[in-house]
């Protein structure tokens, strides 16, 4: 073991049994650990308290409105791409209270605050998930106006990235210039290695506290032919994406195209189920509703997702203005990839594909953008 304090920047080996005690420091730490697991057919996020939780050997099949769960061969611990859940509803949760009250005489009397949120650490973060989470602090903490609610989460989250080392049926992170290495913002980075009678994991440091961390469990300086591997494995995944898009000039492409007959006929497609805005890392709107009880001497505000694809969501005085279901798509696709640059300097799309796996109606949107730009679908 290297018993050495590991620096911002290098990189490490962990053995496959030191991943259990990796988790077993973030939770002396008091760190709340969410990873992947395995439940109600699909690969989730949830607590992780022992290795035994996390989904080994388990993989994934993705493909236009499919999902599929696979038995591996091997013990993987990160042999799928994402699954329907992300980090979003632990920093933005769907359902937020934001204060209860009661009536006393004539005035309202605040009874409690929310409590305060708990220490999270991510285990599994991917690469477009990571490009996902800088985008919503840009959104909702980067700006004049701040999410309070979201900067308590965000500022205290320990992040543990790793490098997907094979891509899904639906990923185009390549496109969007997101994955599938890493970029910048995580306290340790895993690369999975296994084959040979090997499974272990390269680690690159990214922050004073992920080196800390590391510091507790057993490893060793990484060798070149370790990092090599790592690189081999991440470029492996790179040449796999299942899908692609042309992100280069989008932005004017949706812009010059709004009557579009494309619009028409993904409309007469689309359910309006508002699956894609649920499911998608970068979606931040929201609605209050406000509950009061039958006696009217107890009410409770709370903050709920909201999504572009509701009736009540573009909703002023006199009506909503996208009573459309080509509307509000066209609203939804045009904000992702063209609107949303203008406000936040990116695209709000990192190519994780979860909205073309998670659609019933087997909308692709890289294919929406390729018949809008007059490319025909490859074969």
């Amino acid at each position: 073991m290297d018993t050495t304090l590991p620096s911002v920047g290098s990189q490490a080996v962990i053995d496959f049994p030191a991943l259990s005690a990796l988790v077993s420091a973030l939770r002396r730490r008091g760190y709340q650990v969410i990873g992947p697991t395995v439940r109600d057919g699909a690969i989730t996020c949830d607590a992780i308290e022992k290795i035994e939780d996390l989904p080994i050997g388990w993989g994934d099949e993705q493909e236009s409105g499919r999902y599929r769960l696979k038995k591996r061969d091997d013990s993987a611990v990160f042999a799928y791409t994402v699954g329907p859940q992300g980090w979003k509803r632990y920093l933005h949760p769907p359902e937020l209270p934001m204060f209860e009250g009661k009536r006393d005489g004539e005035a309202f009397q605040i009874l409690r605050n929310p409590p305060s949120p708990p220490q999270y650490a991510f285990l599994g973060v991917r690469a477009c998930e990571l490009a996902a989470i800088r985008l919503q602090d840009r959104v909702l903490i980067g700006d004049r106006y701040r999410d309070p609610a979201y900067q308590a989460r965000r500022e205290g989250a320990f992040l543990v990235a790793v490098n997907c080392t094979q891509a899904g049926g639906t990923c185009f992170c390549v496109s969007m210039g997101t994955g599938p290495r890493v970029g910048a913002g995580f306290d340790l980075a895993l690369t999975e290695l296994l084959g040979a009678g090997q499974h272990s994991f390269v680690v690159e440091v990214g922050s004073k506290t992920g080196a800390a961390v590391l510091a507790e469990v057993e490893h060793r300086k990484a060798r070149k032919e370790d990092v090599k591997a790592a690189v081999a494995a991440v470029d492996a995944a790179a040449s796999q994406m299942g899908r692609s898009v042309d992100a280069k000039e989008v932005r004017d492409l949706l812009f010059d195209n709004f009557d579009h007959p494309r619009w028409d006929r993904v409309a007469a497609r689309c359910l309006s189920c508002a699956n894609c805005t649920l499911v998608c890392p970068t979606c931040f709107c929201t609605t209050v509703e406000d509950i009061t009880d039958i006696t009217g001497e107890h009410a409770e505000r709370w903050r709920k997702w909201d999504s572009c694809f509701t009736d009540g969501f573009s909703y002023i005085h006199g009506g909503s203005i996208r009573l459309s279901v080509k509307s509000r798509y066209r609203q939804w696709l045009t904000h992702k990839f063209a609107a949303w640059v203008d406000q936040f300097g990116a695209h709000g799309c990192v190519g994780c594909g979860r909205c073309i796996t998670w659609c019933p109606g087997r909308i692709d949107v890289t294919e929406e953008i390729r018949e809008i730009r007059g490319v025909a679908s490859p074969a």
